[in-house]
Formats: structure tokens, sequence, C-alpha cells
């Protein structure tokens, strides 16, 4: 498996307070499709910048057309609330048991 990180970036930058109910819905349905792609062992991490510049979502597949596959069916990327870039990636190090808290 090989490793890609993609960002989503909204064109807003003030997205995060500013959000519509529709895009609100959009993101609530991004969040859930990163779960699922967790339980599929195909999710690696993901989360936004709190100043909320961009997020990242790092990724296992086996080919590039995979990986960019999960990203263009990524909700928040589908609806055009957010716009995304694909690059290879890979994970050097990581903390042992790290769980973000």
């Amino acid at each position: 498996m090989k490793e890609f990180v993609y960002t989503i970036q909204s064109e807003r930058p003030n997205f995060i307070d500013s959000m519509t109910e529709e895009e609100s819905d959009v993101m609530s349905d991004h969040f859930d499709y990163l779960k699922a792609l967790l339980e599929e062992k195909k999710l690696v991490m993901a989360g936004p910048c709190l100043d909320g510049a961009f997020g990242i979502v790092i990724i296992q597949s086996e080919t590039e057309e995979a990986a960019r596959e999960l990203m263009e069916n990524d909700p928040s990327v589908k609806a055009g609330v957010m716009k995304a870039e694909l690059h290879p990636y890979r994970v050097s190090l990581l903390q042992q048991g790290y769980g973000g808290k």
C-alpha cells in the first residue's frame, strides 16, 4: 500500500464561521465518509487546521488513481464545497499510540 495526502480548502477565508446549512450538511457527510475510510483501514489520519486554513487527509491506496478516486468521492469535494489537491506521501515518523488528544 502507498500513502497519499490530500488537502482540502474552502474558497472562503471565513468558511468555518459562515457555513450555510447545506454546507454544514455536506461537511457532516464528509466526516462520515472519513470515518468509513478509517473503518476500512484506508484512512491513516485526518483533521483540519484550527484556523480554518485547510484540512489534511492521509490515505492508503494501491495506486494514485485509486487514491484520487477516494479524494474525488469525498462529499466535500464532490459537492464543490472544498477544493482538493492530492500528493504522494510517506509517513516517516508516528508517535506510537498517538490519539491526538
